[in-house]
Formats: C-alpha cells, structure tokens, sequence
C-alpha cells in the first residue's frame, strides 16, 4: 500500500519508482526529481502542418548547434555578417517577389488586351488580386489596441531608450500594449518606425530586473539583426506560405478535384520546396540572432534577471490557461449580476494574476525545465529551444545589470500604464475566452 505522510500544512508520499520521499500540492503535478518519475505526465503539444513541424526540427537542430558552439567558443555580439547564406536568401527572396511581380504583369496584359473575350479580363483581375495578397508590405499598428507614444509614457520610453543604450541600439517610436504573455518588436510604416509589442501577461508576472531583461532581449534584435525580420525576406516567407496555402491539396470527392490536384502538384511541390530551402537559409542566423538578443537581455537586466525571464516563459501556458479561466468564470453569468461580476473580475486581474503566478513553487519550475529539455520547447517553431537559452545565459561569469529597475522608477512606469492596464483587462474579461 502506498504510504502518505502528513507533515505540517503538506503532504509527502514515497514515490513508486525509487522510493523516494516526495511533497505533495495538489494543484500541482507529482513527480520526482530523484528519478524523473511522472515528470512529463501529459502528452507533447502537436505541431500543426507539415511546414511549423520542418521549421521546429530547423529550429531545434540549430538551436543545438548553436548553443554547442556558444558554450565551446562563445559568439560574438556584433551584427549579424553578409554570409554565403543570407546572400543566397535575400536573392531567393527577390526571385520569389519576381514571381509577384510576373502576376502584375500578366494581369494588366491579360486586362487590356484581352477585354473582348470576356475570360482572359477576370483571370487577369484574379491574378492582380492573388499579387495584391502576396505583396511585400510593412506591419501597420493596431486598431484595437491600446497604443502609447512617447508623450504618453515618457518614463516608459525613458527606460526603452536607457535599456537600448545599453545594448547599443535606438528606442522605438510606440508601444503597443497587449494582454498575451508575449513581447516582440518590429518595423511599421513606409518610414520603418520601430515598435514594442508589450504583453502584459508576461510583463505584470516579471520581476524587476527580468523587465529590463525582457526590453533588452527585445531590442537586441535591433542591435544585432535578423535576416528573418527584414521586409524583403519576410515578405518572401509570407508569399511561399500563401502559395502552400493556396495551391494545398483537397481532398478528392469528384473528377474535378482530382485534375486540380494533379495540375497544382507541380506548383504545389515547387513552392514547399523553395520555402523548405529559404528557411534552411536563414532559420540558422535567426537562431543565432536569439541568442546574441539574450546576450542583451544579460547585459540590460544582468544573468539573474536573463535567467529568469527564461522560466517564465516556461510558464507561459500557465498564465494563458489562468486568463482563459478568469475570462471564462466572468462570463458565466447574465444580467446585471454578470455586468458586476465582469467588472470585479477586470478590477485587479494583473495583481492577482502575479500572484498567482508567484505562488507557483520552484520545484516545478524545475520540472517544467526537465520537460523542456525533453520535448525541446520553444516559444514559437522558429525559436531555439527555451532551456537551450536558459542554459547559455547561465553559463559564464554573471553579468551585472547595466540599467537598474528602481522603486521611484517603478512607480512612474506603473501610472502610465494604468490605462493601458485597465483596458487590456477589459479585453480579456470580454473577449479572451472566445
């Protein structure tokens, strides 16, 4: 019979691979650091499409590589060079946008010459259509966002500008607040201004120094580049994408979706190939442009607050997950009982979603790692693997932190986003669980 042992406020139990002593909380999964058992009770996530599950085995091959070679010889944190490979990229690149402006072409001619037959005039116009959709175009911002500029938040852009210096790179013009546990930075406008995606999901659970970290990861990708991010190549990425979407294969219930099979098969392979092959091209770089953007992190916010930042992101689910279920719980009831308990629950979410954050215990932050390293997680499919970062981050002599999260400091940041705050929340309250 298995033996369970009450001591103080918590429960112990031996565990039934090794014997082992283990704690027990419920709302937690048991397992055993010891041996490893139950670590990972659940199932990997599934990784949609064939193509997010080629750019994940990319991603986890280099990312190995990559920490491999950090670890033996370190990487240097300058740009990222012109070599052979982003050279091959970046002409790949135009010749997929050639193939766009082939589609213009066409389409007009097919237009203007062809009016009398009434055919050639619609195919044309679907052919501008299908180039309209696979131009190269820059991000633009939010509609349904809150977005802040510096006159709205200068403390806030203050520390942006603070944390920037540090990594040697600019600011950014906006930020735009969102409550996702994520944060991104990008180019917007023909001018190419630069943004903050600010997810608040992952901002209110941070520590301090783990927010100058985060804003240096961010703006690292500035300081050191990334072929991926650039207009050209990710426009090119974005048109091999909706080719592969549009010229996908249906499942066959008559003769006609059979011959279109057959006559996209071609163009179909042919499009996979060459976004197989530009990923190949830049996935490594990219890579190496996330860990050069930790080295950042470290710099801005010191190792500790690198490190950290790191184990949130572990938890990422976790905090989505907790927004879903205050999302959910708001909307269960009508009327003006449910209006009430709407604005109760927006009243405070980020202060309780910290604290529900914090009370999470160390020991499973530990075992999210070990199944990190397991399953090789990542925050996207283009990511290295989390606990390959964490674990190049930590490794070295610590770095002290160049730009210090004070109180007063704090405080500031803190007023200017209130409204921001009370908005995203509002958001989530409404909307997250749709």
């Amino acid at each position: 019979m298995e033996s369970r042992t009450v001591v103080g406020a918590g429960t112990v139990r031996s565990c039934p691979q090794c014997g082992t002593r283990i704690s027990i909380e419920e709302r937690y999964v048991q397992w055993c650091a010891a041996c490893d058992w139950n670590v990972d009770p659940g199932a990997p996530e599934p990784v949609a499409g064939r193509i997010a599950a080629a750019r994940r085995r990319l991603a986890q091959g280099y990312g190995e590589q990559l920490a491999a070679e950090m670890e033996r010889d370190g990487v240097g944190d300058g740009p990222a060079g012109r070599d052979a490979a982003t050279v091959a990229a970046f002409a790949l690149s135009l010749l997929v946008h050639g193939v766009t402006v082939m589609l213009v072409v066409a389409g007009v001619l097919l237009i203007v010459l062809g009016w009398d037959t009434g055919v050639q005039p619609v195919v044309g116009a679907l052919m501008l259509g299908l180039a309209v959709v696979l131009r190269p175009r820059p991000a633009r911002l939010p509609k349904h966002a809150p977005v802040l500029y510096r006159a709205d938040a200068p403390r806030l852009f203050e520390l942006i500008d603070e944390v920037g210096a540090a990594v040697g790179t600019a600011g950014v013009h906006a930020v735009v607040v969102t409550p996702g546990a994520n944060a991104s930075v990008t180019t917007y406008g023909l001018r190419g201004r630069r943004v903050m995606e600010l997810g608040l999901g992952l901002w209110e659970v941070l520590a301090p120094q783990e927010r100058v970290a985060l804003l240096g990861h961010e703006l690292g990708h500035f300081a050191h580049g990334d072929t991926r991010r650039g207009l050209v190549t990710h426009g090119a990425l974005r048109a091999l994408d909706t080719w592969c979407y549009v010229l996908a294969r249906t499942e066959p219930t008559g003769l006609m979706d059979r011959f279109v099979n057959a006559v996209t098969f071609l163009p179909r392979w042919a499009a996979y190939g060459l976004l197989v092959l530009l990923d190949h091209l830049t996935l490594r770089a990219s890579q190496r442009a996330e860990y050069l953007a930790d080295v950042s992190a470290a710099r801005a916010g010191s190792t500790e607050g690198t490190v950290g930042l790191m184990d949130r992101l572990l938890i990422a689910p976790v905090i989505g997950s907790e927004l879903r279920r205050v999302s959910v719980a708001a909307q269960m009831r009508g009327g003006q009982a449910g209006r009430e308990a709407r604005e109760a629950a927006e009243h405070g979410l980020w202060e309780r979603l910290a604290a529900h954050v914090a009370a999470v215990p160390e020991h499973e932050y530990e075992r999210l790692r070990r199944v990190a390293a397991r399953r090789g997680h990542q925050v996207d499919s283009t990511h290295p693997p989390t606990h390959l970062r964490r674990r190049c981050a930590a490794a070295g002599a610590p770095c002290p932190a160049q730009v210090v999260w004070d109180g007063a400091r704090a405080v500031a940041v803190a007023a200017e986003l209130a409204p921001a705050r009370a908005a995203a929340a509002r958001r989530v309250i409404r909307d997250f669980a749709r």
